[in-house]
């Protein structure tokens, strides 16, 4: 089967697509290259990234676009350099579409592909021929076939499609810390991003597996989820006192310039670490030298992961039964879909599953 010449996605025009005023609209992929595959694309996951660059959040953006980077669907098409794919294989793509990939490139060789100078994103980024890439709100997509990695085949497309930016994005800090028994993990923010805290975090068998939020209407999700213990900042005001130096690892995932950052530090024991996931719109609070001083903290952040990272993240949640907490809705609902996520309607993370795509449902 051949790829069509035009690609059919949800394209966003200026910052108001992010109030739902997306287009269903014919594209032209980027030129393909014998690295490169394409994609017949059956689940996109909604990822807030995609609502920050659609309203211009992050920086202008490069419109038109089409967002989109949990992509989940099976190759079409193959480059003739490809040979880890074949057509119909099952393939995920996340945030990441390219990377130099070069033998003196200090990211590259050490696997570190996301931190690449030369990264480009699965949407809004320019390749080196100048083309603009366009993600997964879309019938296609197309990408060098280094950046798709295999679905094990026991781990359904709904659940693996939010893993590809959302849960690699919480797993490759877990992972790098070390994270597992005899370590107290807190995750900040039960959203798209924190629920998959708290569900790796429990498979990895941490002692300890703390959920924190402003209220506490989440409780009974996040115990489901696998958390021991529970903190809501905004009904318990002794909270950074009565939980202090209790956590080996932080995991922020909150979006927010105004968050409790010092008090947040509080928690963490002697060596313990923060790691700055998520990604406001605005610059971090300021934080005290103290709170790093007295007991030898470090403050971090993470970016996705890479490919290998991605496929290693894969095979541990089919292997471990981890199961994003999902809603799936028709390609056709996306204006809907990202307009109530916004409005954080999702629990915890919306799916949209191709409907054809022929013609956009209103």
């Amino acid at each position: 089967m051949t790829s069509p010449a035009q690609f059919h996605g949800w394209l966003g025009h200026d910052a108001k697509a992010a109030e739902g005023n997306m287009t269903w609209s014919p594209f032209t992929p980027k030129p393909f290259n014998a690295i490169d595959i394409d994609i017949k694309i059956s689940h996109c996951g909604i990822c807030g990234s995609d609502i920050h660059t659609l309203r211009s959040g992050w920086g202008k953006t490069h419109y038109p676009i089409c967002v989109g980077h949990e992509v989940v669907g099976h190759v079409l098409r193959v480059g003739s350099a490809v040979t880890k794919f074949q057509p119909g294989d099952r393939v995920g793509v996340g945030a990441q579409a390219f990377s130099c990939l070069r033998a003196d490139c200090p990211e590259c060789t050490q696997g570190l592909e996301q931190h690449c100078p030369k990264m480009v994103g699965t949407y809004g980024g320019k390749h080196p021929d100048g083309s603009w890439s366009m993600g997964g709100y879309a019938t296609h997509i197309r990408v060098p076939a280094h950046f798709a990695i295999a679905i094990p085949a026991s781990l359904p497309s709904a659940a693996a499609a939010p893993l590809l930016c959302g849960g690699i994005t919480v797993f490759a800090p877990l992972r790098k810390h070390r994270a597992g028994p005899g370590k107290r993990v807190g995750i900040i923010g039960i959203g798209g991003l924190g629920h998959m805290g708290i569900l790796f975090a429990a498979a990895l068998g941490c002692s300890s597996v703390v959920a924190i939020s402003r209220r506490d209407d989440k409780k009974d999700d996040a115990t489901a989820m696998g958390a021991t213990h529970y903190i809501a900042t905004s009904t318990d005001a002794t909270w950074a006192r009565t939980h202090a130096r209790t956590l080996d690892l932080l995991i922020c995932t909150v979006s927010s310039p105004d968050m409790p950052l010092d008090s947040y530090l509080r928690l963490l024991r002697t060596g313990g670490a923060f790691v700055q996931v998520g990604a406001p719109e605005d610059k971090l609070p300021r934080v005290s030298a103290f709170s790093l001083i007295g007991k030898g903290c470090s403050i971090s952040g993470s970016q996705i992961g890479s490919p290998a990272d991605i496929e290693h993240m894969l095979g541990f949640a089919a292997e471990k039964g981890v199961r994003p907490w999902v809603q799936e809705r028709g390609m056709g609902e996306a204006n809907k879909s990202v307009v109530e996520m916004e409005g954080g309607g999702a629990r915890y993370r919306f799916v949209l599953v191709n409907d054809g795509g022929e013609r956009a449902r209103i």
